[in-house]
């Protein structure tokens, strides 16, 4: 099984289409099982998306926000079946980003999806708090196994902390996480690896394993360089690494994995987005 996420930075990335057609190129070529999305972006004032464009969506339930024409998943989709994949897909929006976009997440799979759920995980809900963040996840048809999508918050943000965005996600997880089956946390968790005593740490010690250590063969593992926004303040106060390893893709038991990958680098295809993304191949033949 082939596992990818990424932090898209849609619509907001210089030269976007260029950008997207590049990763639709390694879409094609990598194909893989389920792909997790962040910051997947729609304009406020677009056109709505027709039927067509809307091809192989699954709602989730409780999304009340309407898929617009520039709907980076939508427009993902759409390319991704002009090319012979047809993936299925949903999409939530969590709050306004920028005051510009309904700023989401996203979930791809080769099989169809059998349910979707969303939920908040920050104690704010406010549409229109930039801080208001949820969790998406996807069961594909047939299997048993959970994805989930995610884009946490900060382990210092004294209003949306980290610690506390956590707790309410594995609450919530608790009862599928008992159970026989994987749980799988894809995402932008901004929370670097080499950051002792923080997110990482946490995510550790609640019991869930890092793909990238289970992983037989592996790279650095960096997925952002340089300073991006939300770390520009942590950028101007301490010294930055040279880079930082905090996209991530989590599972709940100690599975096999045989390799873990950055890709979307400028080494591992062309860079599309200000993060870096993770590709797993796991010991599993395909998304169970």
């Amino acid at each position: 099984m082939k596992l990818l996420t990424l932090n898209t930075h849609s619509l907001q990335e210089t030269h976007y289409e260029e950008k997207l057609e590049r990763f639709i190129d390694a879409m094609v070529q990598e194909q893989p099982d389920i792909l997790a999305l962040q910051e997947v972006n729609q304009s406020l004032t677009a056109p709505c998306a027709d039927a067509q464009l809307l091809e192989g969506y699954y709602p989730c339930n409780g999304e009340s926000v309407t898929i617009r024409e520039d709907n980076h998943a939508a427009q993902t989709a759409s390319r991704l079946r002009a090319r012979g994949l047809n993936y299925s897909w949903t999409w939530i929006s969590a709050k306004i980003g920028y005051g510009t976009y309904d700023e989401g997440m996203a979930l791809f799979c080769k099989k169809n999806i059998a349910a979707a759920e969303s939920f908040f995980i920050s104690g704010c809900q406010d549409y229109e708090n930039w801080k208001t963040r949820k969790a998406l996840g996807i069961l594909p048809k047939g299997g048993k196994d959970w994805f989930y999508t995610l884009h946490m918050g900060w382990w210092q943000d004294e209003e949306e902390p980290f610690a506390a965005q956590w707790e309410r996600l594995t609450a919530h997880l608790q009862d599928k996480k008992n159970d026989h089956s994987n749980l799988w946390l894809m995402g932008d968790f901004n929370s670097p690896a080499q950051f002792r005593g923080q997110g990482y740490d946490c995510i550790q010690k609640s019991g869930w394993y890092d793909t990238y250590q289970l992983a037989q063969k592996k790279d650095g593992g960096i997925t952002v360089r340089g300073c991006i926004d939300g770390w520009r303040s942590f950028c101007e106060s301490e010294t930055m690494p040279d880079g930082m390893r905090m996209d991530h893709i989590w599972c709940s038991r100690s599975i096999p994995v045989q390799s873990s990958t950055v890709i979307f680098n400028g080494q591992n295809e062309p860079e599309v987005s200000d993060h870096f993304g993770v590709m797993v191949k796991t010991g599993i033949t395909s998304a169970p």
